[in-house]
């Protein structure tokens, strides 16, 4: 496959991944906003304020998502993505481990298990998307 051939496929994926994230972020927000008590119980008991934190996330997303569209701030909005992604592991942990039911969620490790699983890939998706990073897809210049 040719240079700009490889490129075109590299840039449709980056946008294919930013739409999906788009996607993802819009609907986690809009439920951190409409419904913040089903997510109460997640959220570890070192968190200040977690009701005002649930909100204030979901509208961070929702912000976020904007950030996404512009171009001038996607890389920063991706940054903060990734930062997000790791910032809401501890709740995911405590969703976890403690096998606290939340409507519309499975209780199963079924779901517990592959959600954390999946928590690195959360947090390199914006990175790759936004174009902070090539890992793994990218060959070495000169290879």
């Amino acid at each position: 496959m040719s240079e700009p051939e490889t490129g075109l496929r590299f840039e449709r994926s980056r946008r294919l991944l930013l739409g999906a994230l788009i996607a993802l972020f819009a609907l986690v927000g809009t439920v951190h906003l409409a419904s913040p008590e089903t997510l109460m119980p997640i959220m570890p008991a070192w968190v200040p304020h977690p009701r005002f934190v649930i909100l204030a996330t979901g509208v961070c997303e929702l912000v976020g998502c904007l950030g996404l569209l512009l171009p001038a701030l996607r890389p920063w909005a991706c940054g903060l993505f990734a930062l997000y992604a790791v910032c809401v592991f501890p709740a995911n942990v405590k969703h976890a481990l403690e096998q606290i039911s939340v409507p519309g969620l499975p209780d199963s490790w079924w779901y517990h298990g592959p959600r954390l699983a999946f928590q690195p890939v959360l947090i390199w998706a914006p990175l790759f998307a936004g174009g902070l990073i090539d890992w793994p897809f990218r060959r070495a210049r000169g290879r």
